[in-house]
């Protein structure tokens, strides 16, 4: 897959403090990088990855610095027409590197709900319009207004548990803590014009659009990005003790395309404020279009930050966080109440007008070409860099 310039960048960019990952063929890895205009400025020399770069005192700083001073750029327009698995030349990556991949689940009401759907089929995707029907009459009304922790989620609790109705996706969407589960093991996430994989064990799974917090080894959000949480709704539905197998596959979290760091012209506010617009284009013709509206999240992100990190849980190196997603489609692709699942050569495009565009195509996970460039790799390669350099200045 390639990616155009015009649908890949926030319609503001020129304002924008954009940090990305880019594979550089000549080097044998991958370089930081900052998008300066039309051209991507290799960061290595001051920062060897996006991690060690947020993790600094002032990131914007050293990014001055870089602009003016980097040996080596690239042009965007060549970048994102290029192939994205062909190692041969210059692509985008994932925007992180070294950070933890965390993720909140069951942030939204709405979203919560299909959660329970889901329990309550145990993955059977046929009983879903008709469990639908009854979870929504059990509940009596919106739950929309409920908050988190609060005495009227308790009362809301015990009403359920009387009906039988209580389920362990009410505990984390109303209850007093949130999901946060380990998404992807650090340097699996793939990035925009990637493919992303479904596996041949799952006969029903949907994208899910979210904003995805950039976070320092002190707890500080230093920015975010988009974020596709791939998810396989039948794998979960028949336990949630299968969370790992329903997240944590091979091409199942995109993320992209770049890292916004956040300065005067976009703070942690518009974060909280952003809309996410989802595609998903199939070979056959069928579209689906959804929206993920950040400001109905029903937790602060910093009840979210705080349930991943403190004085239970460092992250050395950083981490991002997935917020969760409002959207959960159900509307039917083909036969009458089968609902929505992925095929091979969906498009799947997850936009924001002050983040871009994070694009993918959906592909058997079995064919995907195998995950090898891990941690290990990551060290040799700039060991081998800082050599080079060494051997260059004697």
């Amino acid at each position: 897959m390639t990616a155009s310039i015009s649908n890949l960048l926030p319609d503001d960019a020129d304002q924008a403090l954009l940090v990305g990952r880019l594979w550089d063929p000549e080097t044998g890895g991958p370089r930081p990088v900052l998008l300066d205009g039309n051209t991507l400025v290799d960061l290595f020399d001051h920062a060897a990855t996006v991690s060690e770069l947020l993790n600094g005192e002032n990131p914007a700083a050293l990014l001055e610095d870089a602009r003016s001073s980097a040996a080596r750029r690239w042009d965007l327009a060549d970048v994102a027409g290029a192939a994205m698995d062909d190692d041969g030349v210059p692509h985008l990556l994932a925007p992180v590197d070294l950070q933890a991949v965390k993720a909140c689940g069951v942030t939204f009401v709405d979203s919560m709900i299909e959660r329970v759907i889901e329990e309550r089929c145990a993955g059977d995707f046929t009983l879903a319009e008709q469990m639908r029907a009854q979870v929504h009459e059990a509940l009596g009304g919106s739950l929309a207004g409920v908050r988190p922790g609060s005495p009227e989620a308790a009362r809301v609790k015990e009403v359920l548990v009387r009906e039988g109705f209580w389920s362990q996706y009410l505990e984390v969407g109303i209850g007093p803590d949130p999901e946060v589960f380990s998404k992807a093991p650090v340097l699996s996430a793939v990035g925009t014009g990637a493919r992303i994989g479904i596996p041949s064990f799952s006969s029903w799974n949907n994208p899910e659009p979210e904003l995805v917090l950039v976070v320092d080894s002190t707890g500080r959000v230093r920015g975010c990005t988009l974020g596709n949480d791939v998810n396989l709704r039948d794998v979960e539905g028949r336990s949630a003790l299968l969370l790992g197998m329903a997240k944590d596959n091979n091409g199942s979290a995109a993320l992209g395309p770049f890292v916004r760091l956040f300065n005067a012209s976009y703070t942690l506010d518009d974060a909280r404020r952003e809309t996410i617009h989802l595609t998903v284009t199939g070979t056959d013709g069928y579209t689906l279009n959804g929206t993920n509206s950040v400001e109905r999240l029903s937790r602060p992100f910093e009840e979210l930050v705080g349930a991943a990190y403190g004085t239970h849980h460092q992250y050395p190196d950083g981490f991002v966080l997935f917020t969760g997603t409002l959207f959960a489609p159900n509307e039917d692709r083909d036969a009458p109440g089968m609902g929505f699942t992925h095929k091979t050569g969906d498009v799947v495009e997850i936009r924001s007008e002050r983040l871009g565009t994070l694009t993918n195509m959906v592909a058997p996970t079995e064919d995907l070409e195998p995950w090898r460039f891990g941690i290990g790799s990551q060290l040799q390669y700039i060991l081998a860099q800082k050599r080079t350099d060494m051997a260059r200045a004697q």
